[in-house]
């Protein structure tokens, strides 16, 4: 039926457009929330270890994320060392979720296309008709990272950060550095700082490559501060 053949054209210029659309993205739009404590304190007193919950322990996605982090604390003179030798501790938690979106797409009918009229129609190709709406549905994909820092001698929490992202990448590793790059590139933020940070995506895809090499020296720590929990 022509009522099919036109509803089928429409749906594929909107699919063409959406993916159009997607490839000229070039922003990570992150919303950053912070609580501070932070008093300061000299560049050499700035060491720091992780730590880790049970099941953080032997993850390897979880040295991946340190690794990330551990770069942005160093734009910000932080030492990673072994735990004994830390005046901080960092614990990370992390995860995603995924949600769909509905969309109500228009979808215009005329059963007297443009040709038919030629070049007099004063409608217009698509006549003098109302779009039908249509509902399309998107997988969206949030992405969240948490970083705590607290004082190792006495336990107190000195700076707690959440970046938090919604797009259409799944992948929780491709959105890390902008996450952390949100979270902690205007290290310290303010007590109850809620801020949007947008980072350009690199040509290559990622991040720009703008953290320091990460410090040798590592040790990883012990006690659990935090756990990877999926985002909310």
């Amino acid at each position: 039926m022509m009522h099919d053949r036109w509803t089928r054209r429409a749906l594929l210029m909107l699919a063409a457009l959406a993916l159009t659309l997607s490839g000229c993205t070039t922003y990570v739009t992150s919303q950053v929330t912070a609580f501070s404590a932070w008093e300061g304190g000299s560049d050499a007193a700035r060491t720091f270890a992780f730590t880790r919950s049970p099941e953080q322990n032997q993850s390897i996605e979880q040295s991946t994320y340190e690794q990330f982090v551990a770069n942005g604390l160093a734009m910000h003179a932080f030492h990673l060392v072994a735990e004994p030798h830390a005046r901080y501790l960092v614990g990370l938690a992390y995860g995603s979720r995924t949600d769909t979106v509905t969309v109500a797409q228009p979808v215009f009918y005329n059963p007297w296309p443009g040709p038919y009229w030629g070049p007099w129609n004063p409608w217009g190709a698509w006549g003098p008709y109302q779009p039908a709406y249509v509902n399309q549905s998107y997988p969206v994909y949030s992405h969240a990272l948490g970083i705590r820092i607290t004082e190792k001698a006495s336990g107190k929490e000195v700076y707690n950060v959440q970046a938090r992202t919604s797009g259409d990448d799944p992948s929780l590793v491709r959105v890390m550095p902008f996450l952390v790059q949100s979270a902690l590139g205007n290290f310290p933020l303010a007590n109850g700082t809620v801020t949007e940070v947008r980072i350009p995506v690199g040509k290559s895809g990622g991040a720009p490559n703008e953290t320091a090499a990460a410090p040798a020296g590592a040790g990883q720590g012990g006690a659990a501060a935090t756990g990877s929990a999926p985002a909310k």
